[in-house]
């Protein structure tokens, strides 16, 4: 295990918090929550019918975790009216809420976050992105002065003495499609606070391109270097430079031959790609080639920490999502 999971898991630890897991049908679930609960990283909530629990937590010790119904919870009539008052205005109908609430267990879960009854959610193993995204923004909604929802990995790449030794923050490689230099500008910032918040040293965040200090000319340069701009007045407590390319963010000689003058280029460990496409592909290539642990796909921008998970994840990468989960409520509180 990295030392970075070592350092989140010890602080996960030393202040617990109350974690849901709304995806009692899929038996990743429960492997996790048998190591979460036996590491104490968290308390755990599990939600689902009694069939559904006993069907996937079969020979497990899961004993710890707090067993929630929907469709028989005493809490469920108030998330009901809570709901529709919330979501009237946009054609709810208390029929509907119920609906959602009693079948789309990821509903009932962010409600418990939003009246204080616990303090993050991880799914994702068996429901897609839109799927964990949906409830959260439409009940917890975004954190105060934050415009944009994105999502990040934390990287550890094994005997690596680039970025925070090995550790990097690589966004958004899950969410934004195609984002403009305003938006590229926020992921930017709420990535630096990511970095800062989990691994707990100092952010030096790369706008990453094809090309560096204006080595090449094109409109997609131009939207990496306006996004500098913006970033660099809008959080002027962190150190962000691009246009740059991955090399010349990461590896020293090659940083100081091609921006001798950036406080960044050479020593990067939070790199901001330029859309989808390249951040997508950059973390699965560094996953793959270099064996590296990739914590993610993590939610930054909602006021209370949601966790979408792949739907590829191993039980392990749960464990990992869940604690880091944890160390995110700590800050949040």
């Amino acid at each position: 295990m990295s030392a970075f999971l070592d350092s989140v898991k010890a602080r996960a630890k030393a202040d617990k918090k109350t974690i849901v897991l709304p995806e009692s049908m899929d038996r990743r679930t429960f492997e996790a929550a048998a190591v979460v609960l036996k590491e104490g990283l968290a308390d755990l909530i599990i939600l689902g019918t009694p069939a559904e629990v006993e069907a996937n937590s079969q020979g497990l010790d899961v004993a710890g975790a707090v067993y929630i119904d929907p469709n028989t919870s005493e809490k469920t009539e108030a998330y009901v009216q809570q709901l529709y008052e919330m979501r009237k205005a946009k054609g709810m109908t208390p029929e509907q809420a119920r609906e959602l609430l009693t079948k789309d267990y990821m509903y009932f879960a962010c409600m418990m976050v939003k009246n204080g009854e616990a303090d993050g959610v991880v799914s994702g193993a068996c429901h897609s992105t839109a799927n964990t995204l949906r409830p959260s923004l439409q009940i917890i909604k975004t954190a105060p002065g934050t415009k944009l929802v994105s999502s990040f990995f934390v990287m550890v790449v094994p005997d690596c003495d680039m970025g925070e030794n090995g550790v990097f923050v690589f966004a958004d490689c899950g969410l934004n499609q195609n984002p403009n230099p305003e938006e590229l500008a926020c992921i930017a910032g709420s990535s630096a606070a990511s970095f800062k918040e989990l691994v707990g040293a100092e952010p030096r965040v790369a706008m990453l391109s094809h090309s560096s200090k204006g080595s090449a000319k094109h409109a997609d340069v131009d939207k990496v270097v306006e996004a500098t701009r913006i970033a660099k007045e809008a959080y002027p407590q962190y150190m962000i430079d691009g246009e740059l390319q991955a090399d010349a963010a990461m590896v020293p000689s090659v940083g100081s031959s091609k921006a001798p003058d950036s406080p960044v280029a050479g020593k990067a460990n939070v790199l901001v790609f330029p859309d989808l496409d390249a951040g997508n592909i950059g973390y699965k290539l560094v996953q793959r080639l270099a064996k590296a642990e990739a914590f993610g796909p993590m939610c930054q921008g909602i006021a209370a920490p949601i966790n979408d998970l792949s739907r590829g994840c191993s039980s392990d990468d749960i464990v990992g999502v869940i604690a880091i989960t944890a160390v995110q409520a700590q800050a949040k509180k």
